[in-house]
């Protein structure tokens, strides 16, 4: 109760009296989670505790502490935009689907923690999330979710009517995905799905047509690449979800794990270079595929033992991987206008 003795202090200093129902919610949460409100630090001086505290809450709730989770969204979104325009993009196309993706990606993170309440006590690498410590109800949560799909909405109307009919199937399918670990072995595809939807999205924005095959190409790309990325996830937590009752590809896949995932990442690699073929993209893109199934055999090496430190940090280098292939895309279109 140290820290809640200095928030009391911090109050007195700044001539706020804390009410007796502030007072009273501290105590409450942090003799039921040892959580304890935080001094603001020096540059946040100006806001109260319990302000401050809150928003700490939903920064960690949203995830905004780990950039791998939109990173994984931007990049493929940012290939279909570069290869929809046949190079850079308008640029208030690509602002508004950089802060589309970071807004979906937090709010798909509320949704989730929402659905898997009842899974994240249960597993060593979730426990620690506000909802799962209860710093968070579930009351907040969804009226954060609402915000963060507003924000959405906002966003989406800037675009034209076929994107506007593409994200609703793509707020669906991140809406239904959290609920797949209990009715399916392939909660994983269903990320992928819902992540993909991003690259028809893309399309329609930079050319108000409906998605070509190639987009469909990109599209069935990234679901193969996040199912196998994914599955490294789901691999750290594995023995957690068996011993809760939730359902996963890297459970359904058992000890041919890693033989799995390599048929993932080599389908999506192929899948890529059918999309460049189809695309023109030649050398730079060609180097591109190159370095990123170095990543992908790297992967699969390092992940070998099958730890959860090593599965962690395998799933992480995908949003290398992601980085490596726009690069590629990008470079082959600037070679081309320059030459």
């Amino acid at each position: 109760m140290r820290r809640s003795g200095a928030a009391l202090d911090y109050h007195a200093r700044m001539g706020k009296a804390p009410s007796i129902q502030q007072a009273v919610r501290r105590a409450t949460i942090a003799a039921r989670t040892g959580h304890a409100l935080e001094l603001p630090p020096r540059a946040f001086a100006w806001m109260s505790p319990h302000v401050y505290d809150r928003l700490r809450e939903y920064a960690l709730l949203t995830r905004q502490h780990r950039p791998v989770g939109w990173l994984l969204l931007l990049w493929p979104t940012w290939w279909a935009l570069w290869l929809a325009a046949g190079g850079v993009p308008p640029l208030a196309t690509l602002a508004l689907f950089t802060l589309g993706v970071i807004v979906m990606r937090s709010a798909g993170c509320v949704i989730n923690d929402y659905a898997d309440r009842w899974l994240d006590p249960q597993v060593q690498r979730t426990r620690d999330r506000p909802l799962a410590r209860g710093t968070v109800s579930g009351r907040e949560a969804l009226a954060v979710f609402a915000v963060l799909i507003a924000l959405a909405l906002l966003i989406v109307l800037a675009t034209n009517t076929k994107t506007q009919i593409l994200s609703g199937v793509a707020a669906a399918l991140a809406i239904v995905y959290p609920y797949m670990k209990r009715r399916t072995w392939w909660p994983q595809l269903w990320l992928g799905m819902a992540f993909g939807m991003s690259i028809p999205m893309a399309y329609t924005a930079v050319t108000d047509a409906w998605p070509p095959p190639l987009a469909w190409l990109v599209f069935t790309a990234n679901v193969l690449w996040a199912t196998g990325y994914d599955t490294l996830y789901a691999m750290v937590d594995r023995d957690d979800d068996l011993r809760a009752g939730a359902r996963s590809t890297a459970i359904l896949f058992g000890e041919l794990d890693l033989v799995a995932v390599g048929v993932l990442f080599a389908s999506f690699l192929v899948a890529l270079a059918f999309a460049g073929e189809r695309a023109g993209l030649e050398l730079a893109y060609r180097i591109a595929l190159g370095v990123a199934a170095v990543i992908c055999a790297w992967q699969l090496w390092y992940a070998r033992d099958r730890s959860r430190e090593r599965c962690f940090t395998a799933f992480r280098s995908n949003a290398w991987l992601g980085l490596v292939v726009f690069l590629g895309i990008a470079l082959d279109y600037a070679l081309r206008a320059a030459g």
